[in-house]
């Protein structure tokens, strides 16, 4: 990572330990009085599903080739804006700084890989209990909040738990995101999972065949892609790549980039980062092959360029041309602040039941409060991002944080009126 974050970085370490400065990091890592979820007299449970719960769907047949364009209903369109739209404008209306949008639920902290570059698992940690996610799913529910993404880790690792928490949170009118490595998505769980109600699948591949320290790859899962893909049609979910950009995978970036437009799905970017805060149990902070060095960063810049250049020749992306822009200054230590929304309309669900405002501070001791019992305080997190954001690239967030601008989601929303909420080429923020 660039030498700016060196002051930080003990000297026998080639890598940062952790990226922001010093005075925040001992804030958020000390020892605090964390408050615990309350133990329940009688743990709640999630319903068990009825398979298929919508037995309509499977008369529908798997296209033979991929459609060249997608055409949504009515019920999917009116899916996605209760649940964006609707609680975005709750949120602009409501009094009060808390009104989540997106929830991030831990199911799991523990992985079946282990990537490189990956600090955001511990196999050290019970999962989620059945209690937690369902008084979870209903705090969350009471709040507005109407996105529900489960986190790991790897959620598949409990395929019938997550089944569950699919259907039930589907049930009460979240748009569910289930994102996974791919190694566990056998087809009769995409085909549970996609009857259930799930809204899109983000598959996480860093490589096309697996690479030293990068074992999230699209080859051993190639069957389960192809079921995936085909299984969209019927089911009425989306799919897209989610692919970090590191030294040793330039190549496979483009690669699975023009796999992904072969087959009609979005593309999602991110660049390497090392772990925001120090994190004890993470076991390649040195002699890492995947992080970037300043010698990568013509080839880097390179990559990022042919991305934008496909970006507007229509590839559907999730990062905008602006926010690919931004990684070059990332990778150089030159990021701004981005007026990011973390702990006011997103927020962290940890596997006990714990809050926190974002990914990156998963691992903090500071205390955030619990499901049902929030404390989040606007100026603890305003001055807390002074520090943070400049060494962030969250593209969620940072896509929250772009429709906090009233101007540009009038105008978004309009782009989508005009071409029926069909969709548009490109991504979200343009």
């Amino acid at each position: 990572m660039p030498s700016e974050y060196q002051e930080t970085v003990p000297a026998q370490h080639p890598h940062p330990t952790f990226r922001v400065d010093v005075q925040l990091h001992d804030l958020l890592v000390k020892n605090h009085s964390k408050s615990l979820l309350p133990t329940p007299g009688q743990p709640l449970t999630l319903p068990d599903p009825v398979y298929p719960e919508r037995p309509e769907l499977q008369a529908i047949p798997d296209p033979e080739t991929t459609p060249n364009k997608r055409t949504w209903g009515s019920q999917y369109v009116y899916r996605a804006m209760r649940g964006w739209l609707f609680p975005y404008v709750r949120s602009r209306v409501m009094p009060g700084d808390f009104h989540p949008i997106i929830a991030y639920l831990f199911t799991e902290w523990k992985c079946n890989l282990d990537c490189h570059y990956c600090w955001a698992f511990d196999n050290r940690v019970k999962g989620m209990t059945e209690d937690v996610a369902r008084r979870s799913i209903d705090w969350l529910h009471d709040h507005g909040c109407r996105v529900l993404a489960l986190m790991g880790g790897e959620p598949l690792l409990r395929p019938q738990l997550v089944h569950k928490v699919v259907s039930y949170a589907a049930k009460k009118g979240f748009w569910v995101y289930v994102p996974t490595n791919g190694r566990l998505l056998r087809p009769d769980v995409i085909d549970r999972l996609g009857d259930a109600g799930v809204a899109t699948f983000n598959l996480a591949v860093d490589a096309v065949d697996e690479k030293p320290g990068l074992p999230k790859a699209l080859t051993p899962i190639r069957s389960y892609f192809d079921h995936l893909v085909k299984r969209q049609y019927r089911y009425g979910y989306t799919v897209f790549f989610n692919m970090n950009i590191c030294r040793n995978n330039l190549d496979d970036i483009r690669q699975l980039t023009e796999i992904a437009r072969e087959h009609r799905i979005a593309t999602d970017y991110h660049i390497n980062e090392t772990p925001m805060l120090e994190a004890d149990h993470f076991q390649h902070l040195n002699e890492n092959v995947t992080y970037i060095h300043k010698e990568d960063w013509p080839q880097v810049d390179a990559l990022v360029d042919w991305i934008i250049e496909k970006n507007k020749a229509g590839y559907k992306m999730v990062n905008s041309v602006q926010r690919l822009n931004d990684m070059r200054d990332f990778m150089r230590g030159k990021l701004q602040e981005w007026s990011c929304r973390a702990g006011h309309n997103n927020v962290i669900i940890r596997t006990d039941g714990t809050l926190a405002p974002c990914f990156p501070m998963y691992t903090a001791t500071y205390d955030w409060g619990v499901v049902g019992r929030h404390k989040f305080e606007a100026g603890q997190l305003d001055e807390m991002k002074k520090s943070c954001e400049p060494h962030c690239f969250s593209t969620l967030n940072h896509n929250l944080a772009y429709c906090y601008d009233a101007g540009r989601v009038i105008k978004w929303v309009g782009k989508q009126a005009l071409r029926g909420f069909q969709g548009v080429t490109g991504s979200f923020t343009e």
